[in-house]
């Protein structure tokens, strides 16, 4: 639990990860960083047209508008287009979804083991012909919505990048040094690949006292505690791509990773001493691909994707006692294997001014898992504990199909239709195991409207089928916090009816500003329920309503003459409430990310090779809710950070950061009560914990 939110913290006020929109409360959650007016019919293929200047009311960008940022990689260009974030979509679901809302040549990236910033950053901005801001709306590609950025790129030679960054921390945390990434593009005949190595390193932890109070409000401990997290993901990957003489295109990507990561945290306590001890030795790979090709008048495309996963766990927790008394200890080991497997086909032809594409997909998901629980007796030996329903195997089938219509209904509005359904048969074994099927509706429209040269206006309604996180149905046992989820053989995919509405309005000049809001109605969403008189689960729980407010975009000094300088801002806000499945009363939804505010601003000094800057995020998420506790992570002062980068040290581009220069720190209190949380105060724990500056150099570079 201290290691899932430190990582996701850290990432939050260093900017390494976009914010989730919705954290739902289960047993695994992960925390979870204007469109050219073109021929509406045309659809991705506008990647084939030519583009000679600079039009940012048109959306086009050439590198002659970059060419100040001295941007090494597609990956620094495209972060710097006027009021646009680059988001990945939050657990897709098949390869159907929309995905991230970044093109590459007019295509989506059909990878789920390489994010698209990690694409981007593998393409050399040598490559990039120009980059198009266009509405997902104006494409034959269902599932966007927005803007979505297409990158036009030529693969020619050979040319590579690198990338280190090397950090370090102030307290309690040892320096990474392995950070860093290399990568080389060429072709060989009619033939394009990437190679790349990379390692995303972290070294994080932090240190502070916790105290415990009884029901009644008194001191009954005191603990002086520190905590270290130490991990690798080395990764290995290539993609391959051909384009034929007739047309014909073939992609191949290929990956594989290893994650090692240790966690330890060392409670020094009034009367004892707790040893908290975690690790992971993880391996996982991917094989995917798809090949399009001409057909009856359209072209079909066909998808396949094969990814496992091997992640073994295992927890220790130790307290021995200053008195000489038996110690306690609990060791759990924990095997998980997960396989998915996808198969798509995706049919697109033109009739007039319409575009149709029907597509067929068909998935098999599998969780293995295993879970062994021992405690430790008073001869030293640890005897094996029960864990009903700890081991078992989870698979779902599932089919869907959609059809999809766009076209121009006027010059300056264009509307994308889709309907379909999903069937999905969820099968578990084990004694308490079922199979269990069903058919979900699911489609959306979308409509983009240019209201004039400057405003850009999209609006959307969908009625989507949510990811099952499949760790659900097995009972688990977090050691370190003390709690326990049984396992729930009746879960089903959320739904939920969503609206969207955002304006772009483009300010020439002076930047882009993008104004969205949106609105979810959701059934069946994933919260704690009781299971029994005592225990919990997650479950699914209806009345969900989500709203959400955004505000981003990019404002530029040069207009009032200071050349070079600019602010981007990305400001959120969600409200998302449930009915209280103990109580009935309206609640939070559980750990939801409740707002975040980032400012940053650049100046890159005209005539000159050095740019300075810094930043500001502050964020605040809802209470954590089971059943027995309510806990809260609180992180005051917000994060900020300031840079200098020179742009050319011998030919590298070299850029020194230091983060939370505000002291943030991590605090965390959590309520627990006798039996369930309607009932009497068993004790309460507060805690602050600090980690001091973090300094970091990047030092990237083309060969």
């Amino acid at each position: 639990m201290s290691y899932t939110h430190l990582i996701c913290f850290t990432a939050l006020i260093t900017g390494t990860v976009s914010t989730p929109i919705l954290a739902q409360n289960s047993a695994e959650t992960e925390l979870p960083e204007a469109g050219e007016a073109q021929d509406q019919a045309a659809g991705p293929d506008i990647a084939t047209t030519d583009a000679a200047t600079t039009d940012s009311s048109a959306g086009i960008y050439t590198p002659e508008y970059f060419a100040r940022f001295a941007p090494q990689t597609a990956l620094d260009m495209v972060r710097r287009v006027p009021g646009f974030t680059i988001e990945e979509a939050e657990q897709r679901r098949g390869l159907g979804q929309g995905g991230s809302n970044v093109l590459l040549n007019g295509d989506r990236f059909s990878s789920k083991s390489t994010d698209t910033r990690t694409a981007l950053g593998r393409i050399g901005s040598d490559s990039v012909t120009r980059i198009e801001l266009l509405d997902a709306a104006s494409l034959d590609i269902p599932g966007l919505s927005g803007q979505v950025v297409n990158l036009i790129y030529t693969s020619s030679g050979g040319s590579g990048q690198f990338r280190w960054s090397p950090s370090f921390r102030t307290r309690k945390t040892k320096p990474s040094f392995l950070d860093g990434e290399i990568s080389y593009s060429g072709k060989l005949g009619k033939t394009d690949y990437t190679l790349s190595l990379q390692n995303e390193s972290f070294r994080n932890g932090n240190d502070g006292i916790e105290n415990v109070f009884d029901g009644s409000g008194a001191l009954i401990d005191v603990r002086d505690e520190v905590l270290f997290v130490d991990g690798d993901r080395p990764k290995i990957s290539a993609t391959f791509k051909r384009e034929a003489d007739n047309g014909n295109i073939a992609n191949l990507n290929l990956a594989y990773e290893r994650f090692w990561f240790e966690v330890r945290e060392d409670s020094d306590r009034t009367d004892s001493f707790r040893d908290y001890f975690e690790t992971e030795k993880e391996y996982n790979y991917e094989i995917g691909g798809d090949y399009e090709f001409a057909l009856v008048g359209g072209k079909l495309k066909l998808i396949g994707l094969h990814r496992y996963e091997d992640s073994p766990f295992f927890f220790d927790v130790l307290t021995s006692f200053d008195d000489g008394s038996d110690s306690n200890g609990v060791r759990q080991n924990r095997f998980v294997n997960e396989t998915e497997t996808i198969a798509r086909g995706e049919y697109r032809w033109q009739g007039g001014s319409n575009e149709w594409q029907v597509s067929l997909e068909g998935a098999l998901n599998k969780l293995d898992t295993g879970t062994q629980l021992s405690t430790l007796n008073g001869n030293g030996d640890y005897d094996p504990v029960a864990l009903p329903n700890g081991n078992s195997e989870v698979e779902e089938k599932r089919a869907e199909s959609n059809l999809t219509w766009s076209r121009p209904l006027a010059s300056n509005l264009t509307l994308q239709t889709s309907v379909g359904a999903e069937y999905s048969q969820i099968s578990q074994s084990g004694p308490t195991g079922l199979t269990r099927s069903f058919i979900r509706p699911k489609g959306f429209m979308s409509a983009a409207w240019k209201a004039n040269e400057t405003l850009d206006v999209n609006a959307r309604i969908e009625r989507s089928v949510g990811q099952l996180n499949f760790f659900s149905f097995v009972a688990s046992s977090d050691i370190g916090s003390g709690n326990q989820n049984a396992g729930n053989p009746e879960l089903v995919p959320q739904q939920s009816w969503d609206i969207e509405l955002e304006a772009t309005k483009t300010l020439g000049p002076w930047g882009s500003v993008t104004l969205s809001g949106d609105y979810r109605l959701i059934e069946d969403i994933i919260g704690q329920i009781p299971i029994g008189e005592t225990g919990e689960a997650p479950g699914n729980i209806d009345g969900t309503r989500v709203f959400g407010i955004r505000a981003n975009g990019t404002v530029k000094f040069d207009p009032v003459g200071w050349q070079g300088a600019q602010i981007e801002f990305d400001g959120r806000y969600r409200k998302a409430r449930l009915d209280d499945p103990l109580t009935g009363e309206r609640i939070p939804v559980s750990e939801n990310l409740k707002y975040n505010v980032e400012v940053d601003f650049r100046h890159d000094i005209m005539s000159s090779n050095w740019a300075y800057g810094g930043g500001f995020n502050m964020f605040e998420q809802e209470p954590g809710f089971r059943l027995n506790q309510v806990s809260q992570f609180t992180f005051d002062n917000g994060g900020s950070y300031v840079f200098v980068e020179h742009k050319d040290v011998a030919g590298l581009k070299v850029r020194a950061t230091m983060e939370n220069l505000t002291e943030t720190g991590e605090d965390f209190s959590r309520t627990v009560y006798k039996g369930r949380r309607t009932g009497e105060v068993d004790f309460i724990e507060t805690r602050e914990r600090g980690f001091g500056q973090v300094f970091r150099v990047d030092v990237s570079g083309t060969f």
